[in-house]
């Protein structure tokens, strides 16, 4: 449905989009504007996320403004370092007043990420319709919360009602970057890109946008058998761990340390074996590319929810799980088993491609667009 979207007084929409901290929401987030965009060129956007996140980085580059503001979250694994955190949720909330008062929005989006909470918070407070987009199928206790006033609550999973109000749900999937589900890269033209041979099997290595310490110390371990094999690898280390990795890979041919992908429709097209964290966002894109993958869910992550993606899909036959405690012992032999069982392989692609969805986005927008 192409509509033009219009607020109360017939003058152009102001939407206010908040969340971050990975790429897992802050590419998502983008998706949801572009789509948003493209219904309606005069939509005026404001992405709202944490000081300090990429999302300060990679908005901008994506072409909209962004402000930052004083927030982080719980620490899982170091109590100390939540010190802190009253005070910044306490600023947070001023910072927020001020934004939003200062942009009146007609509309404000949840992508989830810490900046997310006080944002929709006071939007609510202030009777603006606010939507939130829920990636994963364990939702989070923020937006739980935020959930009871929100005006829609945009899903990936069936069977979210034991979070949220029944009324308020549509089942929409988890929005995929275009350069993913539009890419007709070749396996051949992928390889070329990265200077890869043809005649050798490729495994794909992302930990997350941040990178992933755990499955990085794995393959830094295994990287000369993975060689000694005849596997490639295009591995995506993380900041952190780039230096590490190069010094790993430092003489072995095939094996390509990268900090950061940007391509990774690229990357993905390249790859016959990805391992990767089961960030939900992380499974959308490989269920539209259909990949044979081993996840390696983060054990920190809020309610355990990577570890119920990766089980999900493991139980549909549509991937395999390694888990993080016993990642350093068993990933490197669990993917060069799979890289060299085709069979399995094939049952992986067959059966993750049907839980792919390219149109989420425009589904999102589309929900939004009829009830702001």
């Amino acid at each position: 449905m192409k509509e033009q979207i219009e607020n109360r007084m017939g003058q152009q929409k102001k939407i206010i989009i908040a969340g971050g901290g990975t790429g897992g929401h802050i590419f998502p987030a983008i998706a949801i504007a572009n789509a948003l965009k493209k219904m309606d060129p005069a939509t005026e956007f404001l992405f709202v996320g944490a000081k300090g996140k990429m999302e300060m980085e990679k908005v901008p580059q994506a072409g909209y403004k962004i402000e930052g503001i004083d927030i982080a979250g719980l620490n899982r694994s170091s109590l100390i370092k939540n010190i802190s955190l009253p005070w910044k949720l306490i600023k947070s909330f001023f910072q927020v007043r001020r934004i939003v008062n200062d942009f009146r929005p007609d509309a404000v989006i949840g992508v989830g990420g810490y900046s997310s909470f006080p944002v929709l918070r006071f939007a609510q407070q202030k009777g603006i319709p606010t939507f939130i987009h829920e990636s994963n199928s364990f939702a989070g206790k923020a937006n739980i919360m935020l959930g009871k006033k929100a005006t829609r609550i945009m899903v990936a999973a069936e069977k979210m009602d034991k979070f949220f109000p029944k009324e308020k749900i549509v089942v929409t999937g988890n929005p995929v970057r275009s350069v993913i589900t539009e890419s007709h890269a070749s396996r051949e033209e992928a390889l070329s890109f990265f200077g890869l041979k043809v005649n050798q099997p490729v495994v794909l290595v992302v930990g997350g946008s941040l990178g992933a310490k755990s499955i990085n110390e794995a393959i830094e371990t295994g990287v000369a058998t993975i060689q000694e094999e005849g596997i490639q690898l295009i591995w995506q280390t993380g900041q952190l761990f780039g230096e590490r990795a190069t010094q790993a890979a430092q003489g072995k041919e095939g094996i390509k340390v990268m900090p950061f992908i940007r391509e990774m429709e690229m990357a993905y097209a390249a790859a016959d074996v990805v391992v990767s964290r089961a960030g939900a966002m992380a499974i959308a894109e490989l269920c539209v590319v259909g990949k044979p993958v081993i996840f390696v869910p983060y054990p920190f992550a809020a309610e355990d929810h990577q570890t119920a993606n990766a089980k999900e899909l493991e139980a549909a036959s549509a991937a395999e799980m390694v888990k993080d405690e016993t990642v350093k012992t068993t990933l490197v032999p669990t993917l060069l088993e799979l890289v060299k069982n085709e069979t399995k392989r094939k049952q992986f692609i067959d059966n993750i491609k049907k839980k792919g969805v390219k149109d989420a986005d425009k589904k999102i927008a589309e929900i939004i667009s009829q009830n702001s």
